[in-house]
């Protein structure tokens, strides 16, 4: 049997510790990336260019550089940001390099690519979607309720969410981002920012579908403690009934959740959506809420193994 084709989807940092513990432990490995930021050197850049946010593109690209002198050179060269007192300051190298390519080729795609062949990566980057998404949320806060508006004010945003929304509504998505998740023999969906990184696949109507078509492909990573502004006075359960309000006819095939988040509401809700419920400890020691790579892929291995012998589908 050949190795596996995995597919991990995400953003930022939950993205980047899935994609290195899925790294030559695959036949290929695609990320699917979210393209809702609008903070920082990605802000700046999608104000002044018509292109997606580049740094969650930057930080997979980054994950799956070539674990040589060359692809470590390039992938700190990629991660370095400016520090000046001028327009330069605090934007990462790699973000301008990824919007000089697409300003140069014409092509999200293709840009990506020749960054990827730049670091010689083990894995292709895809964007969600080859237009910017600009994500809002109706807060509840006290008795009345606020609209906020993009990534950066969503996810520091006080009071409890009520909805999530994208614009444009039904944005843009490349044909090989789709073919990645039908085409996978496993899917990793998480860890990451919940709403903004992880619950945004499910408002781009075309990955929506392609994802409800994978859940029995489809590893669900949860988060760990509540560090994330995103989720502050929620937990775990909080985090599925948000997701299958987003998406009700999604069903995953296993849940993995960290030992410290272990409980018995938790395991009941994941077992009442179908879902296999796998507590394994995932946390980096010495954190609060970093997955270890490490850790993850010894899940992820036997996860994956375990849905392409049609496990999922036996129960």
């Amino acid at each position: 049997m050949t190795g596996p084709h995995v597919v991990a989807l995400g953003g930022g940092h939950g993205l980047y510790a899935s994609l290195t513990a899925l790294r030559g432990a695959c036949e290929t490995l695609t990320a699917v990336v979210t393209v809702a930021d609008d903070g920082g050197s990605s802000g700046r850049i999608r104000a002044e260019m018509p292109v997606p946010p580049p740094g969650d593109l930057r930080m997979a690209l980054s994950a799956l550089c070539e674990d040589t002198d060359w692809g470590r050179t390039w992938r700190d060269v990629l991660q370095w940001r400016f520090a000046t007192s001028g327009p330069l300051d605090g934007h990462a190298v790699g973000n301008l390099l990824i919007a000089g390519l697409w300003d140069r080729t014409g092509g999200i795609v293709e840009g990506l690519d020749w960054v990827a062949r730049l670091l010689r990566c083990e894995g292709r980057v895809l964007p969600v979607s080859t237009e910017p998404i600009t994500v809002s949320a109706d807060f509840a806060v006290g008795d009345r309720v606020e609209r906020v508006v993009g990534q950066v004010a969503v996810a520091t945003a006080p009071g409890r969410m009520r909805c999530l929304a994208i614009d444009p509504v039904e944005p843009a998505v490349p044909a090989a981002t789709l073919e990645a998740i039908a085409e996978a023999d496993a899917v990793i969906l998480g860890p990451g920012s919940w709403y903004t990184s992880v619950l945004t696949h499910f408002l781009v109507p075309r990955v929506a579908a392609a994802l409800v078509e994978a859940g029995p492909r489809t590893i669900l990573t949860l988060n760990i403690a509540h560090e994330d502004e995103e989720t502050a006075g929620t937990d775990r359960v909080d985090d599925l009934a948000a997701l299958r309000d987003a998406a009700p006819g999604f069903v995953p095939a296993a849940v993995l959740v960290d030992a410290s988040e272990d409980d018995a509401a938790l395991r009941a809700a994941v077992e009442s959506w179908g879902a296999r419920y796998v507590v394994a400890p995932v946390r980096e020691p010495g954190t609060l809420d970093r997955h270890d790579a490490g850790l993850l892929r010894e899940q992820y291995q036997a996860l994956v193994s375990w849905v392409r012998s049609g496990g999922a589908l036996a129960r």
